[in-house]
């Protein structure tokens, strides 16, 4: 899966966001020892690894808080809430960012999912526990100016702006909302331009003092530390936090996808194809099947839809598939970029690609190189203390610790056949979602 998806963090998100993994051996210099999780009295989860690569440390703050949990008048306040925790607490003036991360040669952002929203900082080790008590207070303290919060309307509707004018990413983002239907997952995650000129500070404090509490928490902290002092840390920051009783709504059931084609003219040159069905949520024993599936119909060049759609028949200039499991649903995808006069062609010749596996299945080469593909993301992301800490933040905060460690494994034991059953449960050619982008009519 791609990072926005879930299993391999990342997105967004997608995710959108995205990666997932067991821990790999290590080169003599990089020693990376099993992660310590810790659960405080008042529900907020502490995950702590030694992983001495470099010196540099990965501190991360996730909250189970995402597009998934807004109300319908609440479209895009997670976002909006994201960016607003920058701009000050009762204790730390505008500009904290600046002074206590970037200049001392850190970084420090954040992403909001459907799922959960996250917030990253990549600093020198020493500065893990102080990065703590900044995460800690932003969590909990931030004043949410009013000046600040209407000034920030302008970059959140920009963004949006921008994203609509991206055609691939607009599509991909339209695409969910066809395949989807009426499901939170189907709602954009940066809301709506009505919802967000219109937004108050009480309605956004109401939804930051509902969701961001104790329970909803996991920090995460992954580099060349002291796993007790994280700990004691944890404790005097987030420990001291009353519990609120917060219990999170599970995600709704996502229901049977109701084909649709939808077509919209646009003005572009290019046209932009996007099929679509609902996958398996990401703790479904499916799940690995259908990652598998995906890479081999088209995540790389040598791929199915790329081999076939670009270099044999070239009907496309770029193909690719992609499946995001998220906590209550998936989704998988394939996307072209073409001409529009061979919308019609590549659209048929995708589905035939897809019946040719639900009726013969795939080979085993194939299988092996999906695998391998799949070690090699996760190798690459294991490589820094940022892309351990998002693994283990992600999977503590919708999935868990356990699936996560265990994932490639469960990859590996992936039969072609389980491949050709997932096609089949998955991957109807007669019932799927269409979106095309089409140059406007002159």
């Amino acid at each position: 899966m791609s990072p926005a998806r879930g299993v391999w963090p990342v997105l967004f998100v997608i995710f959108l966001l995205s990666a997932c993994g067991v821990t790999r051996s290590a080169p003599p210099t990089e020693v990376a020892r099993a992660p310590i999780r810790h659960v405080l009295s008042n529900g907020a989860r502490v995950i702590v690894q030694d992983f001495r690569s470099s010196d540099t440390a990965a501190v991360q703050l996730w909250v189970r808080a995402g597009g998934r949990d807004e109300a319908a008048s609440e479209l895009g306040l997670a976002h909006y809430l994201e960016h607003m925790l920058f701009k000050g607490t009762t204790t730390r003036p505008k500009g904290f960012v600046d002074r206590d991360v970037e200049s001392l040669g850190g970084r420090m952002n954040a992403g909001t999912s459907l799922d959960f929203t996250f917030y990253h900082a990549v600093l020198p080790s020493q500065r893990v526990l102080a990065t703590i008590e900044m995460l800690a207070d932003i969590g909990v303290n931030s004043i949410l100016d009013e000046t600040e919060l209407e000034l920030e309307k302008k970059v959140v509707l920009e963004e949006m702006r921008l994203s609509e004018d991206t055609p691939g990413r607009h599509l991909s983002r339209q695409l969910w909302g066809v395949v989807f239907d009426r499901h939170p997952y189907g709602r954009p995650v940066l809301g709506t331009a009505d919802i967000i000129q219109k937004l108050t500070r009480d309605t956004l404090l109401a939804f930051y003092r509902r969701h961001y509490v104790p329970e909803s928490f996991a920090l995460v902290v992954v580099g060349p530390v002291n796993a007790a002092e994280v700990l004691r840390t944890a404790e005097r920051t987030l420990g001291r936090l009353p519990r609120s009783g917060l219990e999170r709504l599970p995600g709704s059931t996502v229901g049977s996808l109701v084909p649709k084609r939808l077509e919209v003219q646009r003005p572009e040159a290019l046209a932009y194809l996007g099929v679509g069905w609902l996958g398996p949520k990401l703790d479904h024993a499916d799940t690995p099947a259908v990652d598998l599936l995906v890479s081999i119909l088209g995540q790389s060049r040598s791929s199915r839809l790329p081999q076939s759609l670009r270099e044999r028949l070239a009907l496309v200039n770029s193909v690719s598939s992609d499946y995001a499991a998220l906590e209550a649903g998936g989704i998988v995808t394939v996307t072209a970029q073409l001409e529009p006069a061979n919308l019609a062609r590549t659209e048929a010749e995708i589905l035939a690609e897809i019946q040719r596996i639900r009726e013969n299945g795939v080979t085993e080469a194939e299988l092996r190189r999906a695998v391998t593909r799949a070690e090699a993301e996760h190798a690459f992301s294991s490589e820094t203390a940022e892309g351990r800490a998002r693994r283990l933040g992600q999977a503590e905060t919708v999935w868990r610790l356990s699936e996560e460690l265990a994932y490639l494994d469960r990859l590996r034991s992936v039969t072609a056949d389980q491949v050709r059953l997932a096609a089949r449960r998955y991957l109807d050619p007669e019932r799927y979602g269409r979106l095309a982008f089409v140059p406007q009519a002159r």
